[in-house]
């Protein structure tokens, strides 16, 4: 059984088969480069809002309610710990966001960072791999939490569904990536190389994040609440901005992505954790 096999292996194996999985996931997206040189901007904020609804969902159900309930069987002061946490993902991102060169996908092509000369194309990938890293992060501390937790099958199932949730949403990313690549001139193979590239930094993140939260026991509240943080960041500051550059009579696919995807985290989060 597939729920047995995971628990025989450690938790940074773990982690790096659930951010396999959503590294997968990204490069199946991105092979849609082969079949669509262009994406209608409707469909693009539908991809960016469905992949915030489900950051914003995961970040809740997955991370911060076992955030608060791992603090209070240590003995701390939950809402503390949470709230450190929580603020240290957000601060943490926000520098990586402003060193860190990187080029936005909006029509103005915003540059972020430290002045850099690289490559538009480097530049726009970077973006989008600075997003993945709590997503990674979050899969990785998911699985290390499962490894102290009283019931193992239930907490790694919790850690599958978060996995789950990430890679459903990492396939349009993926698309999101590489098909503007393609319309920045690149040939289609170099964008789908580039797009899936984008996703190789999860399974790191989630391997650090695994590694440490099993060392030191300690600090998995704090991990928690810090991916969290983090994708909340990335939402409020990069996606829902992006996904709402449009005329305001559109604005609602966006919406209804945040709706859907909020809704399909949560199913999977409830059904599984």
């Amino acid at each position: 059984m597939f729920t047995d096999w995971l628990l025989s292996l450690d938790a940074w194996q773990q982690a790096l088969v659930g951010t396999g999985f959503t590294y997968f996931m990204t490069a199946l997206g991105a092979a849609l480069v082969f079949f669509f040189k262009e994406i209608k901007k409707d469909i693009l904020n539908l991809m960016l809002g469905f992949a915030s609804g489900v950051m914003i969902a995961a970040s809740f159900w997955s991370l911060l309610d076992p955030a608060i309930k791992q603090a209070e069987e240590n003995g701390s002061i939950a809402w503390l710990v949470v709230s450190f946490g929580f603020g240290l993902g957000g601060l943490f991102l926000y520098i990586a966001d402003k060193t860190l060169p990187h080029m936005h996908f909006g029509p103005n092509h915003e540059k972020e960072g430290l002045p850099s000369h690289l490559k538009r194309t480097i530049l726009l990938v970077f973006s989008i791999t600075l997003h993945n890293i709590p997503e990674g992060l979050a899969v990785g501390v998911a699985f290390g939490a499962a490894n102290s937790a009283d019931d193992p099958t239930k907490a790694v199932l919790a850690a599958v569904s978060v996995a789950l949730g990430i890679g459903i949403q990492n396939f349009p990313e993926g698309a999101a990536v590489s098909i503007p690549l393609r319309q920045e001139n690149l040939s289609r193979k170099k964008a789908f190389l580039y797009g899936q590239a984008s996703g190789i930094v999860e399974p790191i993140a989630g391997i650090i994040g695994a590694i440490l939260v099993t060392k030191v026991t300690m600090l998995l509240p704090y991990a928690l609440a810090f991916a969290a943080g983090a994708m909340i960041y990335v939402v409020v500051e990069e996606l829902i901005p992006e996904a709402q550059q449009t005329v305001t009579s559109r604005r609602h696919f966006a919406v209804f992505g945040v709706m859907l995807g909020f809704i399909i985290m949560m199913i999977l989060d409830v059904a599984l954790g």
